[in-house]
């Protein structure tokens, strides 16, 4: 992947500087078959990364989502929530405003850390 690609799907929202930083401290070139079964898990009901959204032993989820994310938008964020809301267990989803795809890597990481944190110990 090549900075200017890294910066579009996962630093669009932070200044060149620190996209640099993120990048060279964080890029790995690996595999794209994950991102490729995640994709078409939904159409392929053999997939390895099915997901019981009606497991009624899952515990609480946080689906925390950038606003700015190009790598997973919000409406693919949502359109899980949706899914995962059906399940008997606590489903809540949370919105990061001005926060891309690095946020939980970037300058604002111990904010989304925070809101992840809040939640845990309301269940803990």
């Amino acid at each position: 992947m090549t900075f200017d690609q890294f910066k579009y799907g996962w630093a669009n929202a932070l200044d060149q500087d620190e996209a640099k930083q993120i990048y060279d401290e964080f890029h790995v070139p690996g595999s794209g078959k994950v991102l490729f079964q995640g994709g078409f898990a939904n159409a392929n009901p053999a997939s390895e990364l099915k997901v019981d959204t009606k497991n009624p032993d899952r515990g609480p989820m946080l689906l925390i989502s950038g606003e700015a994310d190009h790598t997973v938008p919000w409406a693919i964020v949502n359109a899980s929530y949706g899914k995962q809301k059906r399940n008997p267990g606590v489903t809540e989803i949370k919105k990061i405003a001005n926060r891309g795809h690095a946020l939980t890597i970037d300058n604002g990481w111990g904010a989304v850390a925070g809101t992840a944190l809040e939640f845990v110990q309301r269940f803990t």
